[in-house]
């Protein structure tokens, strides 16, 4: 824009003169200017003071930073409402954060890092350390095999290889894998007060039975008897079959395993007809063994068969398809030697039950048991 040849004071002047009477074209005729550029000053500068001239500029200056200010605001708060999507917890979240607000709106870095509220060396910052990438590899590899561990009982396998990550660290590359176990639901259990059980100090010390059952590819259902022992967590057997009903299947299959490890002191299960039948309660009375049964609707109080159920059917019998009675016996006799001798077992810290079981010895020495006399009289009545 062309300057004009009167200052400001000048010009309010030259407007007093033709407020005092003088007629306009005598005023432009006299300061040698047109009646459009006088009327063009009177538009801008009438009815001011020479003090006001002079705070003129001042007052422009500071109107065009309120501006500047407010627009600044308003490009702030558009920015942030475009960040609400973004969950700005972690330094890579808030690097991306500062990303989008520099490329869609046109940000300095200095800038975006005030508005997100994140230092630039985070921003600027490069990880030196290494991408673990063996590791990586292993745990997919074990997650591939084992697809119902969780990230301890996969750690406990890198450790058995040397591999020895801090656990969070475990965690973090576990998650960024994608390789989180996912959950399924679980059936209504009866709600009620729970007993804690007495652990056993031993091996043979206390067994624990219970069925499961699962069905063949043709629909044909079969059933498993599982005893596990309560101080190793070692299952003794896995006996599958198309029916397990009799009491006295049973009792053959429990002196088979007396004599491969020995006669323990108690048998723990549930009520179920099986295990209820003259011919159990004969066995215990002949073999000196004492057999406990839960309360009616009560299954924690039998908890450690219980919790071999979950793993049995989530880690195999929920991951296989059985197309006969062969086939599913040399798969869980297959599960049951990998859970015995390699599946780390948590409450054992990462040991298996056979490493458990190794520094014991098999059996003990037989021993006369007091039975309760209302034992005595409640297997009298179910002989009746």
């Amino acid at each position: 824009m062309k300057r004009s040849r009167f200052s400001e004071e000048q010009i309010i002047a030259i407007l007093k003169e033709q407020e005092a009477g003088m007629p306009t074209a005598d005023v432009c005729r006299k300061h040698g200017i047109s009646s459009a550029t006088f009327y063009k000053y009177k538009s801008k500068f009438g009815g001011l003071e020479v003090s006001d001239a002079r705070r003129l500029p001042t007052l422009e200056q500071e109107n065009a930073r309120l501006k500047r200010l407010l627009a600044d605001q308003m490009l702030d708060n558009a920015v942030l409402k475009d960040l609400t999507f973004k969950k700005m917890v972690t330094p890579g979240a808030k690097r991306d954060a500062v990303a989008h607000a520099r490329e869609q709106h046109g940000l300095s870095e200095l800038r975006a890092c005030r508005l997100v509220g994140v230092s630039r060396r985070v921003i600027r910052y490069e990880p030196t350390g290494s991408d673990d990438k063996e590791l990586r590899q292993r745990l997919r590899e074990l997650a591939s095999e084992r697809r119902r561990f969780g990230y301890r009982r996969l750690g406990y396998l890198l450790a058995r290889e040397g591999l020895t990550p801090n656990h969070k660290k475990l965690l973090r590359i576990y998650r960024e894998e994608g390789l989180m176990v996912r959950k399924r639901g679980g059936r209504k259990r009866a709600l009620g007060t729970r007993r804690p059980l007495t652990l056993p100090d031993g091996v043979n010390q206390r067994w624990s039975l219970d069925f499961v059952s699962d069905s063949l590819v043709c629909g044909r259902r079969f059933r498993m008897l599982c005893v596990i022992d309560d101080y190793t967590r070692e299952c003794l057997a896995l006996v599958a079959d198309t029916s397990l009903s009799g009491g006295s299947r049973v009792a053959r299959e429990l002196d088979h395993l007396i004599a491969l490890r020995g006669k323990p002191r108690t048998v723990v299960s549930d009520n179920g007809t099986e295990l209820t039948s003259s011919a159990i309660l004969r066995w215990s009375q002949e073999r000196r063994v004492e057999w406990h049964y839960i309360a009616p609707g009560r299954p924690m109080q039998n908890g450690f068969v219980e919790s071999f159920n979950g793993r049995l059917r989530d880690e195999c019998l929920n991951e296989t398809l059985f197309t006969s009675l062969s086939h599913a016996r040399s798969v869980l006799t297959a599960w049951k030697e990998d859970y015995n001798t390699v599946r780390p077992h948590s409450k054992l810290g990462g040991k298996t039950p056979a490493e458990i079981a190794g520094k014991a010895v098999w059996g003990h020495a037989p021993t006369q048991l007091a039975i309760p006399s209302n034992i005595n009289n409640e297997r009298k009545r179910l002989y009746l």
